[in-house]
């Protein structure tokens, strides 16, 4: 029942992805199995995808998280949470909000990532800076690395290409993190 279990996985990723593979899917089955809460944007992408998956398995220990309580996708009709922002707020900022509530939130990080998403990088920066470990699924190369510091987050940016690494460091200075990494 909600409310019962202590942890809680924010579980996010691109909006450019439009399947979850077999070993996302055998994770988020895992959670499932695990009793786990669920914590979940309103994004098209993963966040759609992923509620798609637990609508299919009858699994209710989600919460849905969306900028001033309007859910854009809430497939399995689930609790939403209402995260206020200002009406000045527009765009990415407007949906980092959400994105903020569900990092302070959750425990652990589960992020399918494109290698691009800058939503989900902010995820993961969001996460770190809280001290809450990340898994992170190299969608596209099938991979899965575990972040749990600083130190994991600027090796994961050492192979990516220049323009992530920029995007990379641009957020990563918003929240006065160490940086030491050439780009």
């Amino acid at each position: 029942m909600k409310g019962e279990n202590i942890v809680k996985i924010f579980i996010a990723g691109a909006k450019s992805i439009n399947s979850l593979d077999a070993f996302v899917q055998k994770k988020l089955m895992s959670i499932c199995q695990k009793n786990y809460d669920v914590v979940v944007g309103d994004c098209y992408g993963v966040d759609s995808l992923v509620q798609k998956f637990y609508a299919n398995v009858g699994y209710r220990n989600i919460e849905i998280f969306a900028s001033n309580g309007k859910a854009r996708n809430n497939v399995g009709n689930w609790t939403v949470h209402n995260v206020p922002v200002p009406a000045s707020v527009r765009g990415f900022e407007f949906y980092k909000q959400k994105d903020i509530a569900m990092a302070n939130t959750a425990d652990y990080g589960f992020m399918i990532w494109d290698g691009e998403s800058k939503g989900t990088l902010n995820n993961m920066i969001n996460l770190i800076s809280r001290n809450k470990p990340v898994m992170v699924y190299l969608i596209n190369q099938k991979k899965v690395l575990t972040v749990e510091n600083t130190e994991d987050l600027n090796e994961l940016f050492r192979n990516c290409n220049k323009e992530t690494k920029s995007l990379y460091l641009k957020l990563r200075g918003k929240d006065n993190l160490q940086i030491s990494m050439p780009v």
